[in-house]
Formats: C-alpha cells, sequence, structure tokens
C-alpha cells in the first residue's frame, strides 16, 4: 500500500479526520491560461482588458499556485491524467483519445476521482466535458460496441446512451456528460448515462454546419449525430444550473463532491446573451473573451448557491484548467493576453501551452490570500484529495499525484515533486523540469513505441521565463551535463515505472 500522508501530514490528517468532511468542488476549465484570470494577470500587468471578481475573490479567500501547470497542454490527455493521479504516458494512447466514440484510456480496475472520493462516503457528481473516449452501442445493436476505424463523419452509432466506461462506471452517482463538450460528436447531452433530450420536439439527428450556420455557429469538429435541438449558446447556463440544482438537493447527511469541467471557453466560441441577469455576449473585445466572462459568472454562481445553502465554510473548491490559453488573433489585438507573460499557448510544449491557474479556497483551514511558489500539477488533484479524506491508495495506482494538503495548510513549502513531468500536444514533446532548468524532449513520430526521443531545447526559467523562454541552451556547451541530468532523468522515470512525486 502507498500512502499519499507525508512526515508532518500525520498530525494534520488526525485532526482533519476529527473534523466533518468538506463537501469538494473540483472545477476544470477548458483552455484558461494564468493571463485569463484577472488575480494573476495582475502579478504582471496592471492591463486588464476582461475583469474576473469571481475568480478573483476565490483566489483572495485562499492559496494562489504561481508554478501549476496542467499534465499536457491538450486537453484529452490532460483529462485522463487528473481524473487518474497518472501522467499521461500511462495509458493506452498517451497523446490523447481524441473522440467519444474511442475506447476509453481508463483501465476498469483504475482510480479515478469518483472511485476515490465514492469510497470516502461522498456524494458523487461529474457535470460538463468528459474529453476522452467512452463506449456506445452500435446503431441497431445493443449487445455490440461500436468500433472501427474513426471515420470524418460516424453515423453507425446509437448515441442515445452511454453505454460504458463514462462517469457511472468511474465512481460517479450522478451525472450531467457532455461527451465532447460542445466541440465535437455527439452533440448531445447525457443525464446519468441517458441521453437528455434539449427540447420537447429533440430527436436525434445529423448536425450539419449548414444548420449551425443559422445559429451563428462555426463546429470546431466534425459534423455527425446529435440532438436536433443542439445550440452551444445555450449550453452553459444549462451546465451551470444543473449543478445549482445538484447543490441545493445534495442530502446535508452526507458530504458530496462535484467534478465540473466547464465548456468555456474552448471552441466554437459561442457565449450565451445573458446569464444571472448580466449580459455577457457582446460585452468584451472577443466571443473568446465574452465565454471568459461567462465561465467567471459561473464560479460566482456555484459559490452563491453553497452560501445560501449554508455549506461554503465547508467547502473546499480547487480551481484550474486542463491545458494553457487560446491564441486568438481578436483577443490578442485587444491587449488581452490568455497566457500573461508566458511564451506560446495551447497545444505547445512552451509554459504558455501548460502553465495553469490553480486557485484552492477553503474557509478556516486555507489561510485568506496565500501564494504558493511549489511546483505542481494538476494530476496532483487526486492525491490531495486522498489525503484530506484520510485514505490510503494502493500500489501503481495514482502514481504520479502528490499531495498538497501539507502546502495548501501552511505546514510546508517543499518540492511536492523530484522532477516535474508533463508534455505537449500534438507536436509530441515531453518536459522535464528541475531547479528552473526545463528541457523539451521530441519523440519522433514514426516511431509508436515512442522510444526514439532526443532533447530539443533547454531553458532557464529562473532567468527568463518572463522573457518568453527566449534562449535556447540545449547546444551551448556549459549546457551539456544538465541537458544529459534531465534527459537521463526523463529516460529512467519512463523506463522504470518511478513516480513522479516526492
Amino acid at each position: 500500500m502507498k500512502n499519499f500522508t507525508t512526515g508532518c501530514l500525520f498530525a494534520i490528517t488526525a485532526f482533519l479526520s476529527a473534523q466533518e468532511k468538506p463537501n469538494v468542488i473540483v472545477v476544470l476549465a477548458d483552455d484558461i491560461g494564468v493571463g485569463d484570470v484577472s488575480y494573476y494577470r495582475r502579478m504582471h500587468s496592471n492591463e486588464i482588458i476582461v475583469e474576473t471578481p469571481g475568480l478573483d475573490q476565490l483566489a483572495k479567500e485562499g492559496m494562489v499556485f504561481t508554478d501549476a501547470h496542467s499534465p499536457a497542454a491538450l486537453c484529452a490527455p490532460s483529462r485522463y491524467a487528473i481524473m487518474t493521479g497518472n501522467n499521461c504516458y500511462r495509458s493506452y494512447a498517451p497523446w490523447g483519445v481524441w473522440g467519444a466514440y474511442q475506447p476509453s484510456p481508463i483501465e476498469p480496475d483504475q482510480l479515478t476521482l469518483g472511485k476515490l472520493m465514492k469510497n470516502a462516503g461522498y456524494q458523487t457528481a461529474f457535470l460538463g466535458k468528459w474529453g476522452f473516449g467512452m463506449d456506445f452501442y452500435k446503431k441497431g445493436d445493443s449487445t455490440q460496441i461500436h468500433e472501427g476505424p474513426r471515420k470524418r463523419v460516424e453515423l453507425d452509432v446509437d448515441v442515445r446512451q452511454i453505454a460504458g466506461k463514462g462517469p457511472l462506471q468511474n465512481g460517479f452517482d450522478y451525472s450531467l456528460t457532455f461527451p465532447a463538450g460542445i466541440q465535437n460528436v455527439p452533440y448531445a447531452v447525457y443525464e446519468n448515462e441517458k441521453w437528455m433530450p434539449l427540447s420537447e420536439d429533440s430527436e436525434i439527428g445529423y448536425i450539419s454546419q449548414e444548420k449551425m450556420t443559422k445559429l451563428d455557429v462555426k463546429l470546431d469538429k466534425d459534423e455527425g449525430l446529435g440532438d436536433t435541438a443542439w445550440d452551444p449558446h445555450n449550453m452553459g447556463p444549462l451546465l451551470v444550473n444543473k449543478a445549482i440544482d445538484y447543490i441545493e438537493n445534495t442530502n446535508e447527511d452526507q458530504p458530496f463532491f462535484m467534478y465540473y469541467c466547464s465548456l468555456a471557453v474552448h471552441l466554437p466560441h459561442t457565449p450565451t446573451k445573458e446569464l444571472n441577469n448580466i449580459k455577457i455576449a457582446e460585452t468584451t473585445p472577443s466571443h473568446h473573451l465574452d465565454l471568459v466572462k461567462e465561465l467567471d459568472i459561473q464560479m460566482a454562481m456555484l459559490i452563491k448557491s453553497l452560501k445560501k445553502k449554508g455549506i461554503y465554510e465547508n467547502t473546499l473548491i480547487i480551481f484550474t484548467s486542463d491545458n494553457g490559453g487560446l491564441q486568438r488573433k481578436e483577443t490578442m489585438a485587444s491587449g488581452h493576453q490568455s497566457n500573461d507573460i508566458y511564451r506560446g499557448g495551447k497545444n505547445q510544449p512552451y509554459e504558455g501551452g501548460q502553465r495553469v491557474p490553480f486557485i484552492a479556497s477553503w474557509a478556516g483551514k486555507i489561510k485568506p490570500g496565500s501564494i504558493s511558489n511549489t511546483p505542481v500539477l494538476g494530476l496532483d488533484v487526486l492525491g490531495t484529495l486522498a489525503a484530506i479524506t484520510n485514505q490510503e491508495v494502493e500500489e501503481n495506482q495514482a502514481n504520479d499525484s502528490a499531495n498538497l494538503l501539507p502546502t495548501l495548510l501552511g505546514q510546508t513549502s517543499s518540492e511536492v515533486h523530484p522532477y516535474l513531468i508533463n508534455q505537449s500536444g500534438t507536436s509530441r514533446e515531453a518536459m522535464i523540469v528541475k531547479d528552473g532548468y526545463k528541457l523539451i524532449i521530441a519523440f519522433d513520430k514514426k516511431d509508436k513505441t515512442d522510444n526514439t526521443r532526443k532533447p530539443l531545447a533547454l531553458f532557464n526559467l529562473k532567468d527568463n521565463a518572463e522573457e518568453n523562454e527566449k534562449f535556447n541552451l540545449v547546444d551551448k556547451p556549459n549546457y551539456k551535463e544538465k541537458v544529459a541530468e534531465l534527459f537521463n532523468a526523463y529516460n529512467t522515470f519512463r523506463s522504470s515505472g518511478n513516480h513522479t512525486k516526492i
């Protein structure tokens, strides 16, 4: 057995176990960079294009991590890693599962956030974008799971229900699932894994670009099957109001865990006209930033519902993102920098691609206004929740998830990872960071085993992170040993299966 509690934590968990278990809400935003949260942006600039008062208030009431990273610079591999506490390379599809109709990377016996919290006696709920594969039946045959090579348009699928490997099978009692968010097929919503018609006249039909153009929507991915009443402008409000309903109807005698995976701010950028009596669409320089505003209002609504029910004081809220922010021309033209001072953005190996906001608020436990410079990963959520619920985790489960509870409670500022290891996106690079030095490793795309690798770039983040990783040191003679040290460390971890946490 592997215990996430370490050293000074024994006294902490003993204290926590004597108290009422906290409710827990983990919010995973989609494509939100550190510069999209005005609290973070103000650390480096007074030029704030879009304010995020809801998230800023959460930051003021809790702890802000300044060196937090997503497991990958792209959503699907990140979501697997956060759900399981494992680095992306531990799944059958290390660079990501892209379609809802593809096999899930989560093994049936694998620990997930839902299973962990259910084991601790929590009511568990998943709401929002699932973001990687699951099972659907083959059309016309409920005894066969849809399989086969991914085609541009897939019609041989029964999308009236999730057949397996969705939230229910991964420890969640309640679910409101958007299999691929608003970006891809199936364009439908599932409540407790059954299709939830969006209108009285809803049918399963063909969602075409022609149909979406009439709604001022440009599909981000494929045409295909979905609810004939599908309109992504309405999905954000649907999601947050279902979450509020869930909070209001939870059993007060039992703590709840909610994993809230927002649809914002992924493409297509389709903000709602109004939410919580606040106008949204066309109120910022771009529809992209309209969605940043919409997400912030959603957060404020969730917090308000907790306070209304009288449980805010006993609720831990963690907010982070699946990867770095988007670089949209119309947004950047306004002066807004989604990734603040950092180079690059989503899908790239640079800091802008995977440096993300990470905020934790817990009244009476986390000191308001506290800041941590400890390097952390989004997949550390599972290890932290294991410690909060005083659970041991079996060997070969959550191999890379560190316990942040001592950090959150102000007990330590020590490192939680011997090396920070994550990856980029479709370009297939891995990153390893130690003591401020970051090595980017390129993988040969022709080698399906991922064993052919070479050092691509070395950056000294201590000296030039704020200068956008301009100075590549990989070929400099003085840094030959540093390159070899980090490259060998990465290869050793991959080949030995060692855990990437202390």
